[in-house]
């Protein structure tokens, strides 16, 4: 789509509503944006270029690049971010969901990384499942032994947040979290 000549638009909605559409035209070092966007009540119109670079590939061919077109910027980026100005993630300041996690969310996902080797469905609060045909027993003792353990200090992590934000109002007879979701199913004992 990004060939030199080639042109295009495209439209967001939103409950059938065009909430922002764009215009893009390609020349052979840039890539020409034109669109508007929202600034309090008015719609202000934006057109400028974005320039390409690429690079040659290991096995032959190129491969092409943006050049983030943010003022004093110029990354060479495989994508760009929308906004006022379309740029690369560390212009617009965007995370990545991982560094967004706290200790117990990343306990989690790791628990569902296993779980879906394990062939089990995600989540943390299920109940485990059986081993894998064709696992070593070892090897599934092994993860679900991780498993086990990640949960619990996900879980704890997650009751010492609750705890903290309830503050000197937590109910003590709420149930501990790390008890919740049943152990042993399916387990060689």
């Amino acid at each position: 789509m990004l060939g030199p000549g080639k042109r295009f638009s495209w439209q967001w909605t939103q409950d059938g509503e065009v909430t922002g559409s764009i215009k893009v035209e390609a020349q052979r070092t840039a890539v020409v944006l034109d669109y508007r966007f929202r600034e309090g009540d008015e719609w202000r119109p934006m057109r400028y270029a974005v320039q390409l670079s690429e690079t040659p590939c290991h096995l032959g061919g190129t491969r092409h690049w943006f050049l983030c077109p943010a003022r004093g910027c110029g990354r060479r980026v495989a994508l760009l971010y929308g906004g006022r100005v379309f740029a690369c993630r560390h212009c617009h300041r965007l995370a990545y969901q991982s560094q967004r996690e706290n200790a117990s969310d990343r306990a989690a996902r790791r628990v569902d990384r296993l779980r879906v080797k394990l062939g089990w469905g995600t989540g943390i609060l299920n109940g485990t499942g059986c081993k894998p045909k064709g696992m070593h027993w070892r090897t599934f003792e092994r993860m679900t032994k991780d498993h086990d353990r990640l949960v619990d200090q996900s879980c704890e992590l997650m009751l010492s947040h609750i705890r903290a934000s309830f503050g000197a109002d937590w109910p003590e007879e709420l149930p501990m979290l790390a008890q919740i979701g049943g152990r042993n199913g399916g387990r060689r004992t």
